[in-house]
């Protein structure tokens, strides 16, 4: 479903903060700007009072990736449906764009926002965008990095339901810590069965004499 891509609201924002590392991007208005990116009618309406605003809402929605993380499916669906219900979208027909050689409109749902403050605009659109994705892929395919120490969120679009990890990097990353986990282990082994062996041998020696 085309409305499900709006759901990245919801991503881009919950992994401006890295909270194992103590990091935290979402500090000014400008910040923001960045954030919302080309949404013009959201950039409109941002203020200061807003980087609190989002910083809030970053940290609900925070909260529904962990729930369904953990398994807590129902909690996740409870989470999410308090911000629908607090940030409600209304859905528009759109055709803004046009295609064909005749110029016909690309008509398409729309979700469109009327909040009176940027941070409202923006959680309405990123909340029913999750709710989107949820509902169509199942709230299992709501993640949080497994690389240690990133947390940061992703959706899992994998057909067979296997994505951990938010990007590459941290994929490959943890594969490499991984295989060096197990090298030292092999190395562990290996060296206590060469002292148990050298013991054994050891102590034949001396019954032998």
């Amino acid at each position: 479903m085309e409305l499900a891509h709006y759901s990245d609201y919801a991503v881009r924002l919950v992994n401006t903060e890295e909270p194992a590392r103590n990091k935290d991007a979402l500090t000014s208005v400008d910040a923001v700007l960045a954030l919302v990116g080309p949404n013009a009618q959201v950039a409109r309406r941002v203020t200061d009072t807003d980087v609190t605003r989002f910083r809030n809402v970053r940290g609900r929605l925070r909260a529904v990736f962990e729930a369904a993380d953990n398994g807590d499916h129902v909690l996740a669906v409870d989470l999410l449906n308090s911000l629908l219900m607090e940030f409600p979208v209304s859905p528009q027909v759109s055709g803004h764009e046009l295609i064909g050689e005749n110029g016909t409109p690309d008509w398409h749902i729309h979700l469109a926002d009327h909040p009176s403050n940027a941070s409202a605009g923006y959680a309405a659109i990123a909340s029913m965008g999750l709710a989107f994705h949820l509902t169509e892929h199942g709230p299992d395919r709501l993640g949080l990095c497994r690389a240690a120490p990133c947390r940061n969120a992703y959706l899992d679009t994998s057909t067979n339901r296997s994505r951990r990890y938010c990007s590459d990097r941290c994929a490959t990353r943890a594969n490499v810590a991984a295989y060096r986990a197990r090298k030292r282990l092999e190395a562990e082994e290996s060296a206590r069965s060469g002292r148990s062996a050298e013991t054994a041998q050891e102590t034949r020696a001396l019954s032998d004499r």
